[in-house]
């Protein structure tokens, strides 16, 4: 009875702390898919007439939003129609003076990843602002 105590209160402690490494681990897989899409993208700016791309196909993947890592976040980008206007996508309305961006990274709906409240997505835009959301802030994010 003893033994199946200390199992019990072993258990309790382990699996959360696993758990929090997993989320931790996946969180690293959709920051450098997010850091990997936004440097494919400046590849294709300058080699293409200074221009930005939604298409999948030219930056490497073969449908974009497309599953990354382990199929825990999913890819997605947006390009501004014109230069000088903000991505459609953008929430934070940064609009450089030329073309731009914004590239974000979200959880796969139905995984364990989609539970992570501290941080949802991640994005970065074509100045290369790095932003997330969850109930943790962006710098929290990105670091961890």
């Amino acid at each position: 009875m003893v033994v199946v105590a200390i199992a019990t209160i072993l258990l309790a402690v382990a699996v959360p702390s696993y758990m929090t490494y997993m989320r931790q681990s996946r969180r690293t897989e959709a920051r450098t898919a997010v850091l990997d899409l936004a440097g494919r993208e400046e590849r294709f700016f300058s080699t293409n007439g200074a221009t930005y791309t939604s298409t999948a196909a030219p930056l490497g993947y073969a449908a974009l939003p497309t599953p990354v890592g382990s199929g825990y976040y999913s890819l997605s980008v947006c390009v501004a129609a014109a230069a000088g206007t903000t991505p459609p996508c953008d929430p934070n309305a940064n609009a450089p003076g030329g073309p731009s961006f914004y590239i974000t990274a979200t959880p796969v709906p139905g995984q364990s990843q989609a539970a992570d409240g501290e941080c949802t997505s991640f994005s970065v835009d074509s100045q290369g602002q790095q932003f997330a959301t969850g109930s943790q802030s962006s710098a929290f994010c990105w670091a961890n």
